[in-house]
């Protein structure tokens, strides 16, 4: 990789990030298609800041990771209309100092899903309410599963459940709840807090189909549990690359 006046600079923006595998992905591609441009990874808590510097420094593009793929959207001249209809972005291109927002979370779930399942039909528990969850809340619906919202927040999983028209089940009542599918869409189990399982053992039945969106470590708890009770894991990676 050769790094000069005219290389174009793009990154991903969240909060924790340092720990994201997209830097290597993403340069990886550009040095094998020949594109001069670099990846970088840009922790911040400050996300009109930090779009206000993707103006200013003329970035092409950005990911947009946990904690702002909802509170972005203000900032941002035009959203996709798939992106608007989620309500999330994950996404912004720098089209000549115009900054459109997209939303690649849900097909990028979607896909890593239809590798492993046949979805129409299907009873899913979502475990989160932030942006991602979202994302796959909407596609999943638009397949024809039968969504719960799952949060230990129960204003925020409300909100979300209420946005979704679906159901709310507060975390500590998901003992109680089924479905032959499950999405964790929160941060826990990321590393470095890879001991950590976002829901208890007993509802990891045989057969079910769990998925885990963390991606680092590639197979979290949750998943290593999932695996040694005959569930079908499907990694965040998956979800990543697609």
């Amino acid at each position: 990789m050769i790094i000069d006046q005219h290389t174009a600079l793009y990154g991903v923006i969240g909060n924790p990030v340092r720990h994201s595998l997209s830097p290597i992905l993403h340069n990886a591609a550009f040095s094998a298609t020949g594109l001069n441009a670099v990846y970088l990874a840009f922790e911040t808590g400050d996300i009109e800041e930090c779009v206000k510097g993707i103006r200013a420094l003329g970035i092409k593009g950005a990911s947009i990771t946990i904690p702002f793929k909802t509170t972005v959207m203000p900032f941002l001249d035009e959203i996709d209309p798939l992106a608007k209809r989620i309500g999330a972005v994950n996404t912004i291109v720098n089209d000549s100092g115009r900054l459109k927002g997209y939303n690649t979370d849900a097909l990028g779930a979607l896909k890593a899903l239809e590798e492993n399942v046949k979805l129409p039909g299907m009873t899913c528990l979502i475990i989160g309410a932030g942006g991602a969850a979202r994302a796959i809340g909407f596609m999943l619906k638009e397949q024809d599963v039968a969504v719960s919202i799952v949060n230990r927040s129960r204003k925020r999983g409300e909100a979300l459940a209420a946005s979704l028209g679906c159901p709310f089940v507060p975390l500590d009542e998901i003992s109680g709840a089924k479905g032959g599918l499950l999405v964790q869409t929160t941060s826990v189990g990321m590393y470095p807090d890879i001991d950590k399982c976002p829901v208890p053992e007993n509802i990891l039945e045989h057969g079910m189909v769990v998925m885990d969106i963390v991606y680092f470590p590639a197979e979290t708890r949750l998943l290593n549990l999932a695996k040694d009770r005959g569930c079908v894991i499907i990694s965040g990676v998956d979800m990543l690359i697609n």
